[in-house]
């Protein structure tokens, strides 16, 4: 299916010569399409995921139920891009890791779409697991169609394969959300499997196009490693059988035995893996100050992905029960305001880029800290707008759809101002030594924002409540302030890094 969008290559002799892909390595197709599809079934399941929660037809738990879920699944998703990174570099390699990944994933939506509750947990798991390990590899297997990376093309092959993400998180809402609200949620669920197998089966199809390092496992493990793995791996996993076992037959088991420790590990990891680089003394002094530096930008975006994800729960939930969901009279599912973000994503994506190369050229372009502010900024304003609603809600009226369309516009531009720069530096500040871990540790800032969100639910806080809106956004603001007023200080701990 991808071969109608290739053409003759401009380069010839470089790697994915002869047929190329908008002139990009030939691989590149494979792996957009891979990702467009592996992106429908997950932000198609996911915007169904809070609705069917709630939904009297589905589990019909309390919205702080499921907002908990909701967050911890999400959380888990980039708590397990680490150990996913690792599995291909000690294990498999990115190819397979990423095949597996893409059949673990469509082997968790179907699971999603049998109807029953006893098995839906399950299909949580495997999607989550699928994705960790997709979502380290898939990215990795990019750069390793081009030549290094002052590959000219590198940052265009970049770009399109960001196109592929946000063409299927546009599309995923308005297909799968659409027959789950309204024909069958788990009809809905088996879409997503469908959406997953289709990128399996482009993946399988076009392997050969891509490059021969992504085959390779970088440093295997050696037989007394793999021996000691396992025997770590089973020691744990018959720790938590004989842990859930009992409490199971003591009859006290409830949901919460499982979201509360895994919310734990979600606030724990991130820290400790901060914490253990940070004070690693292999780190040379510039190497650290750049870590102190970097740990500002970890803690403002772990506040920012708190806010930002709740679009999908908070804001879902909301529309759910209290917004106006049509336009001109005309009805729409609640999970396409899920679209609302990809759409804008590629709308405003490159005028962001084109000001900053503006200010650049003009010597006026905000430094990351800066930049880090705005996004702040931009989350807790979105939160102030959403008390708008909130207000129209309380008075016994329902909000109007452009309310939360403003809402995720404003969002959307606070995501362009700092997620992007997030990556940048990221990659930019990491120690020699974690060179290939350091993305994933960008991950545990969402993973952090996130198991903060599913604690609060936890607690039987009801995010929808206005004080409590009120104060995240307040939160993000000051956080943003903070970042703003030290600025300085944070450059200095930079370094040489700009």
């Amino acid at each position: 299916m991808a071969t109608s969008l290739t053409k003759d290559s401009a380069l010839p002799g470089t790697p994915g010569s002869g047929k190329t892909f908008f002139g990009h390595p030939r691989g590149l197709a494979t792996l957009f399409m891979t990702e467009m599809w592996e992106r429908f079934s997950y932000y198609g399941m996911r915007a169904l995921l809070p609705l069917y929660l709630v939904a009297p037809g589905g589990l019909h738990l309390s919205a702080a139920t499921a907002t908990a879920i909701y967050s911890v699944y999400l959380s888990l998703v980039y708590l397990l891009t680490l150990p996913g990174g690792w599995f291909a570099d000690r294990v498999l390699g990115p190819r397979r890791t990423v095949a597996v990944a893409g059949t673990v994933i469509m082997l968790g939506h179907l699971t999603l779409a049998l109807p029953s509750a006893g098995t839906f947990y399950a299909g949580l798991g495997l999607v989550a697991i699928g994705s960790g390990l997709l979502k380290a590899n898939i990215s990795t297997m990019v750069g390793h169609l081009y030549d290094g990376p002052d590959d000219p093309r590198r940052d265009g092959g970049f770009t399109l394969f960001y196109i592929g993400i946000n063409v299927g998180a546009f599309a995923a809402p308005l297909a799968i959300g659409t027959v789950g609200e309204n024909v069958d949620w788990h009809l809905g669920f088996a879409l997503a499997a469908v959406g997953m197998a289709l990128g399996l089966a482009q993946f399988l199809l076009g392997s050969r196009h891509l490059s021969a390092r992504s085959n390779l496992v970088p440093t295997p493990l050696s037989a007394a490693e793999k021996s000691a793995t396992l025997r770590k791996s089973a020691l744990w996993a018959g720790v938590a059988a004989v842990f859930y076992a009992v409490v199971g037959l003591s009859g006290v088991y409830t949901l919460n035995w499982l979201l509360v420790p895994i919310t734990l590990a979600g606030l724990v990891i991130p820290v400790m893996v901060i914490t253990r680089i940070r004070r690693d003394k292999d780190l040379d002094r510039s190497e650290q100050s750049k870590m102190s530096a970097y740990i500002w930008f970890f803690v403002a975006a772990a506040v920012f992905w708190m806010i930002y994800d709740q679009g999908g729960s908070t804001l879902s939930l909301f529309a759910d029960s209290s917004a106006d969901n049509s336009v001109l009279g005309w009805d729409f599912p609640v999970s396409w305001y899920q679209s609302v973000n990809p759409v804008m994503i590629m709308a405003f994506a490159p005028v962001v880029a084109w000001l900053w190369l503006a200010l650049a050229r003009r010597g006026k372009e905000p430094s990351t800290a800066v930049k880090f502010a705005l996004g702040l900024g931009f989350i807790g304003a979105s939160f102030l707008l959403f008390l708008v609603p909130l207000s129209i809600a309380d008075g016994g009226h329902k909000a109007a759809a452009m309310w939360l369309v403003g809402i995720y516009f404003v969002q959307t531009v606070g995501e362009l101002t700092l997620s992007p720069v997030g990556l940048s530096v990221t990659t930019k500040m990491a120690p020699a030594k974690y060179a290939s871990q350091m993305m994933g540790v960008w991950f545990l800032a969402v993973t952090a924002g996130d198991a903060t969100t599913s604690l609060l639910s936890l607690a039987g806080v009801d995010l929808n409540r206005t004080g409590i809106v009120a104060l995240e956004a307040a939160l993000a603001i000051t956080a943003g302030a903070a970042v703003w007023m030290y600025r300085r200080k944070v450059r200095e701990l930079m370094g040489d890094v700009h």
